[in-house]
């Protein structure tokens, strides 16, 4: 069974205030065994746009990583992240070629 990733783009509008989120998403983190492969660090756009923050998670498969975005620990992380962030996010399958 192929893992599964979520892959964010993020405009962190208030860096205090999105601490908070980092804190409450590493609960659901930790209960759904999310593991972080990119976490903002630099980067270079070479086509079209993104946002100034990268990140990447990896879940042992699809349905945990859907699970994940669907609990009630990482609903109550995204509603601290919303009011001072935007974020384009997809979870997607990975290839088990």
């Amino acid at each position: 069974m192929p893992k599964a990733y979520w892959i964010a783009h993020v405009s962190v509008d208030d860096p205090d205030a999105y601490e908070a989120y980092r804190t409450a998403n590493a609960v659901a983190f930790a209960k759904y065994g999310a593991l972080f492969l990119v976490r903002g660090g630099p980067q270079e756009v070479r086509e079209g746009t993104a946002r100034p923050r990268a990140v990447v998670l990896e879940f042992a498969d699809l349905a945990t990583a859907r699970a994940c975005y669907d609990s009630p620990e990482y609903q109550h992380a995204l509603a601290l992240r919303r009011p001072v962030s935007a974020a384009d996010l997809v979870i997607v399958e990975g290839w088990d070629g």
